[in-house]
């Protein structure tokens, strides 16, 4: 029941930031925000009780009730904006400004992460492996025709969330570094665009006159974002796939290594 009310009050209080500017998309991305995350809670109060009619047990790190502990997983699949639960994330992003986006894939996250990070040895594996494997599908798929920048970034931020699904009931503290980093990253890069003030690709490709040096860094941070080998963001992966591999899922490692080039490919 607290973990409900701290995501109630975390989705409450981010919705003022969306809604800032009073421009119909703003609106609609609140709207979208709201009822999802809503949904979510409940599922979440709702598995939790679930569990508690059928053990007696309220303590959520602890479901044994299959039905529960899937509603969980889907729960924090929806909070976190994973596939097939990401419809809203993209959008969302795109209504509100360049300060509530870095917010929304950042701060907002780390309350579905530490549940997850909490439950984790209570869900299915197999459902976190195939929900982890279509994050990272879709997120470098669906990322390769767009134009705007806080869509993009919100398909990496899909992919990235992917990747420490994939990781986190194998090897947990693996998954944190991983989230970590990626808030640095996506961080840096929300940070850089804001003080650029980039929102379009387009706008993006002439602002290396203004500003050689933060551009040159941005190439950086989103190179190592794309997780290229001598960069930060290149260890996460090269520590999960190491970690899958010796868990005898060679194969989940493979297809993840494989995917994970078509979000390089818009990165460069």
């Amino acid at each position: 029941a607290m973990a409900w009310t701290g995501l109630e009050l975390n989705t409450l209080a981010i919705i003022p930031f969306i809604s800032k500017s009073h421009h119909p998309r703003a609106i609609e991305a609140t709207i979208k925000y709201f009822l999802v995350q809503a949904t979510a809670s409940t599922l979440l109060l709702f598995s939790s009780m679930m569990n508690a009619w059928a053990t007696g047990q309220w303590d959520i790190t602890q479901l044994t009730h299959p039905a529960s502990s899937l509603l969980l997983t889907v729960a924090i699949a929806m909070k976190l904006g994973l596939v097939p639960f990401h419809f809203w994330f993209p959008e969302v992003l795109q209504g509100s400004s360049l300060t509530t986006a870095l917010l929304l894939s950042t701060t907002m996250k780390f309350p579905p992460a530490v549940l997850l990070f909490l439950t984790t040895h209570s869900l299915n594996p197999a459902l976190l492996t195939t929900l982890a494997i279509a994050s990272v599908a879709l997120g470098g798929w669906m990322g390769l025709n767009q134009t705007q920048l806080r869509k993009i970034l919100a398909f990496s931020s899909i992919a990235h969330l992917g990747w420490m699904t994939a990781v986190i009931v194998y090897s947990p503290k693996l998954a944190l570094l991983t989230f970590y980093l990626y808030v640095l990253t996506t961080t840096a890069v929300f940070l850089t665009l804001n003080s650029t003030k980039t929102l379009k690709l387009t706008t993006l490709m002439t602002s290396w006159t203004k500003s050689p040096t933060l551009n040159a860094t941005l190439m950086l941070v989103l190179l190592s974002l794309a997780g290229l080998p001598p960069l930060t963001g290149f260890l996460p992966k090269w520590l999960i796939i190491q970690e899958l591999t010796k868990q005898e899922m060679a194969t989940t490692a493979t297809i993840l290594a494989t995917l994970s080039l078509l979000g390089l490919f818009f990165y460069l």
